[in-house]
């Protein structure tokens, strides 16, 4: 590799004069895709540099989506997607009340209670430094970005990173097929308000996500459970429910699936994709626990290549609810629809969230903070699991990673009676009839292991005795 041009009286810090030298190489194609970067201490010794600053670049490139790293082997160069068209298009237009009581009872008061039943990681888990951090840095630029509206598909530099983002699992998009939004949710309304009308029917994961139920039923939709099995939906019961109700969707948690923590195998995400083709249907893949994921995972994404899957994700639950940034990414046409959609329902999303985190996926630590949040839901995992085995419990299935624990005591038990009596102990549960479409009975809970720590909960089984005792109504 060439002497770089570093200057030590420039304000811009040497970790980001080498990072932006090094991309600029690899952008130009001086640095060839999979070719091994010189070691760091080498790279020190050459540039003049400490080592300490040397990690930092790299770390920083790596998220970026410019380097990875092989253990034991050193950092290579990215291989770089070839985005069909990298410019800005036109943009043109061609009965919920259980879940509203969950969700403000699981919003308020949270401090006060013990909550087996979140969706959301303890804020002692969180980038709060980080985002503090970027939250003064930010403060320093100049610039209308913190008193005017935003652009109509959210800060393009995040658009970018979301590309390179895309690019390493295998997913090939141009910045205008990346819209941003404030959340998952937000997302998946975009979408229900573009595609369906009331009396329309949608599939949905059966159990699934709960709020996009209250979100679908309150647009009129007519919402039909596909059944989930220990790889991903029932793919023969889905092409029976294709044929009776001609849905235009199926809304899909395909990674860590919550609430079973289960994850899609690659034949069942293959026949999805058939059957998406033979009944001219759209997937709507939420991958918003991806990120917890420790391997390699199959995604309709990847396989599709956004023909007929809308992929949507957000950071709310790896960096910040707070600041509700989410978004989506689907073929060029509906993505330019969806957009103006965007528009007339809510206008730009926040510059000022998506600035922040930007600042927080390029400065280098948002790799090292999720391997940290792995290892840690690792342990609760395991804890979690043990605690529930030794009272009896079954799981549906062992997760590889991710937050949520599917588990029953037994068929006859009523989950939400438990969660009932729970929550006048002051112990928030998650019984699995709010997990099926419309609320049928259920013996399951979902856990969130990292709110499983203090041992509230299991003394609450423990000393209750419900083993047998609470039977279905």
């Amino acid at each position: 590799m060439p002497m770089l041009s570093l200057d030590s009286n420039n304000p811009l810090p040497l970790i980001d004069q080498i990072a932006n030298a090094v991309k600029k190489m690899i952008d130009d194609r001086a640095i060839r895709s999979g070719a091994r970067m010189p070691s760091i201490r080498r790279f020190a010794q050459n540039q003049g540099v400490s080592r300490f600053t040397v990690v930092q670049a790299y770390d920083k490139l790596v998220a970026m989506g410019y380097l990875h790293s092989r253990q034991g082997s050193g950092f290579y160069v990215s291989s770089r997607p070839t985005p069909r068209d990298s410019s800005e298009a036109a943009y043109k237009l061609d009965s919920v009340i259980d879940v509203v009581w969950l969700l403000r009872n699981s919003l308020k008061d949270r401090a006060c209670k013990t909550m087996p039943g979140a969706w959301w990681l303890p804020a002692s888990w969180m980038v709060e430094t980080g985002i503090k951090k970027s939250l003064r840095a930010l403060s320093l630029k100049d610039g209308e970005f913190l008193t005017a509206y935003g652009t109509p598909g959210g800060y393009l530099p995040l658009r970018d990173l979301l590309q390179r983002k895309l690019s390493i699992i295998g997913v090939v998009a141009d910045t205008s097929q990346i819209i941003l939004t404030t959340g998952v949710t937000h997302a998946m309304d975009l979408v229900t308000r573009y595609f369906v009308r009331p009396g329309d029917a949608v599939l949905v994961d059966d159990p699934g996500y709960f709020i996009l139920f209250g979100g679908l039923k309150s647009f009129g939709a007519k919402i039909v459970g596909v059944p989930w099995n220990q790889d991903g939906p029932d793919t023969i019961a889905m092409e029976t429910l294709i044929k009776e109700h001609h849905p235009k969707l199926f809304f899909t948690n395909t990674i860590l699936h919550n609430p079973t923590g289960a994850s899609i195998s690659q034949p069942v995400a293959h026949r999805m994709l058939q059957l998406a083709e033979k009944y001219d249907m759209m997937l709507v893949e939420d991958d918003i626990y991806g990120d917890f994921h420790p391997a390699t995972a199959t995604r309709l994404a990847t396989l599709d290549q956004l023909n007929r899957v809308i992929y949507v994700s957000s950071f709310s639950k790896s960096v910040s609810a707070s600041l509700r940034v989410g978004y989506f990414a689907c073929n060029r046409e509906i993505a330019e629809s969806l957009c103006d959609v965007k528009l007339l329902t809510g206008l730009t999303t926040s510059e000022v969230s998506e600035r922040l985190i930007y600042q927080l996926l390029t400065d280098g630590h948002y790799r090292k903070h999720l391997d940290k949040l792995r290892a840690k839901l690792q342990l609760a995992r395991q804890n979690t699991i043990a605690k529930l085995e030794n009272l009896g419990f079954t799981l549906y299935c062992e997760p590889e990673g991710g937050m949520f624990v599917w588990a029953k005591l037994n068929d006859q038990s009523n989950a939400a009676e438990i969660a009932s009596l729970a929550a006048k102990e002051g112990i928030m549960l998650a019984p699995g009839n709010m997990f099926r479409p419309h609320q049928e009975s259920s013996p399951w809970f979902r856990f969130n292991v990292a709110h499983c720590g203090d041992d509230a909960t299991f003394e609450f089984f423990k000393n209750a005795g419900y083993n047998s005792e609470v039977q279905l109504s």
